[in-house]
């Protein structure tokens, strides 16, 4: 069986559904409770690497020395070309180690269940190809990526934040939506100018679109691990 390194950065954002499926799959989920002072390994031994999200930068190592550690995992993995996907936070790491751009505040922000347009590039990425042309994905974010690394492939896109997901090299991938929340989840969020009501109303609406497709791309991530 493949170990798959988990790093959690806050008590609620665990892997959630996504590592259900992963676990389905056939994987095993190694889960550092970062955020509560768990170390992460001092070199990265496992199979694959998850990096979820949290409420932070990915440089904030004031508020979160644990993200400076991390980073270097995330490197070793772009390196040694081990399976790697990040989430939210994770997938900007993923974008800023490789050499993009992560930037606080930009644009407006994403709350919810939302339309994420799949880009024409997808056509022959092992995880994104032939999915549908947009699919709903749960979005929580301010911060976003605002320039992709050098050789990147951009994946997917919304409106209002161009990079939801992109591939670096053959076996990295970063996303900056949710696909391990389910809608119950969203009740837990603050969003000022959303109404609370209405976002989870339309998340339970799009759950048996949206869940089907994102078990399917874990799937893909664990045959690949």
């Amino acid at each position: 069986m493949r170990d798959v390194l988990v790093v959690q950065n806050s008590r609620s954002g665990g892997p959630g559904r996504w590592g259900g499926w992963l676990e389905e799959a056939g994987l095993r989920l190694d889960v550092v409770h970062a955020y509560d002072d768990e170390p992460v390994p001092d070199r990265l031994r496992h199979d694959a690497m998850i990096m979820l999200g949290g409420g932070y930068l990915p440089g904030d190592d004031d508020r979160a020395p644990w993200l400076a550690p991390t980073r270097k995992l995330v490197a070793e993995a772009l390196a040694a070309e081990v399976p790697l996907f990040g989430i939210c936070l994770g997938g900007q790491m993923i974008a800023e180690v490789a050499g993009g751009e992560v930037t606080a505040d930009a644009g407006a922000p994403e709350n919810g269940s939302l339309p994420v347009t799949i880009r024409p590039e997808a056509a022959d990425d092992p995880l994104f190809h032939d999915l549908p042309g947009v699919v709903p994905a749960i979005e929580h974010h301010v911060d976003a990526i605002t320039a992709l690394p050098p050789g990147a492939v951009w994946l997917a896109e919304t409106a209002r934040c161009p990079y939801q997901a992109f591939r670096v090299g053959g076996r990295a991938w970063g996303v900056q939506f949710h696909p391990e929340v389910p809608p119950a989840r969203i009740r837990e969020w603050r969003a000022d100018g959303f109404d609370p009501d209405e976002v989870y109303a339309r998340a339970v609406a799009d759950e048996p679109v949206s869940a089907p497709i994102w078990r399917e791309v874990a799937h893909r991530f664990a045959g690949l691990v």
